[in-house]
């Protein structure tokens, strides 16, 4: 599995659905894990993104799939990241030195 890391901005529209319903947000953490999608971590932030969430996904094209089903909502912007682990960043920089 592929880890990716979501940095989710709210529209309006997502901001006045989280007011009138936070636990909006754990139905949507359900829609997530039936996609075959394993939540690893979530923070909400200040600053330009409302929230963080660190996931595994089996591919690109299942990320892909998570991303457009939430932001054809209105409710949502994702900025999708592919994240590597170190330890495997790492070793695939010396087998390329070799």
């Amino acid at each position: 599995m592929q880890k990716y890391i979501l940095l989710t901005s709210l529209t309006t529209l997502g901001r006045r659905t989280l007011k009138e319903r936070p636990a909006r947000m754990k139905e949507v953490d359900d829609e997530i894990r039936a996609m075959g999608i394993k939540i690893l971590g979530q923070f909400a932030t200040l600053g330009p993104f409302d929230f963080i969430n660190i996931v595994e996904a089996p591919n690109n094209e299942a990320i892909s799939k998570l991303s457009i089903e939430l932001t054809s909502r209105g409710t949502l912007q994702i900025t999708t990241l592919p994240a590597i682990d170190i330890d495997n960043f790492i070793e695939k920089l010396n087998v390329d030195n070799d």
